[in-house]
């Protein structure tokens, strides 16, 4: 039998994907590992007491805006390389938007600031074990995602692995929010980006091995 024979008959069974198939795949794994990171802020480290009040407030919704958008910008590289077909995913550019905003109001803030207030409001309260708090929530969302990929067949591993480890990063420091009372943004900008760069760079370590078909 000749190669086109034998792809013709391979192809003449399969059925169509549904349009949107991938991105909902990987929001229902993405859901899935959200929960249990939300369990574990409730459980494990509790919500802030002062929630409903911070909720009124700019500074909460700068954070959670961050995240979220940060995540969704990943989210979207991540169900492009979720497809064997992708050579270089495209709106790259969206995931520097959410960064380049928070450093804006980061650079607002320092100079409303006196100098000697500067690094009392980068280091906060929690700069040891924040990035490490992120990484850890971001293990059952990558988790989940990883099991949205069994039904995937991506070819650039790495580039796969570490847009799901930033996605998951992204989404675990959205659900940490519920927990955080540090209210800088340049706090925001180093330490929770430096635990969402971590998870990322787990991903592209991990996605060689775990993503194979």
């Amino acid at each position: 039998m000749k190669t086109d024979d034998l792809i013709r008959q391979l192809a003449a069974d399969a059925l169509p994907v549904r349009r949107g198939a991938i991105g909902r795949r990987l929001l229902a794994g993405l859901l899935a590992g959200g929960l249990l990171s939300a369990a574990a802020v409730v459980i494990g480290l509790g919500i802030r007491p002062d929630l409903d009040r911070a909720m009124l407030g700019p500074v909460f919704w700068m954070k959670w805006s961050y995240t979220l958008s940060l995540a969704v910008a990943a989210l979207a590289v991540t169900v492009q390389l979720a497809r064997p077909d992708t050579v270089r995913p495209r709106g790259l550019w969206f995931l520097a938007i959410p960064v380049a905003l928070l450093a804006l109001a980061g650079a607002a803030e320092l100079v409303r600031t006196p100098s000697t207030e500067w690094l009392a409001m980068w280091l906060g309260h929690s700069w040891r074990t924040c990035p490490w708090r992120v990484l850890a929530l971001s293990a059952p969302i990558f988790a989940g995602l990883l099991w949205s990929f069994r039904r995937f067949a991506p070819t650039r591993l790495r580039a796969a692995g570490a847009a799901a480890g930033l996605s998951a990063g992204a989404f675990a420091a959205t659900v940490y929010c519920l927990h955080c009372p540090e209210v800088s943004a340049i706090f925001v900008l180093t330490w929770y980006s430096l635990g969402i760069l971590l998870a990322a760079g787990i991903g592209s370590l991990l996605g060689p091995r775990l993503l194979r078909w």
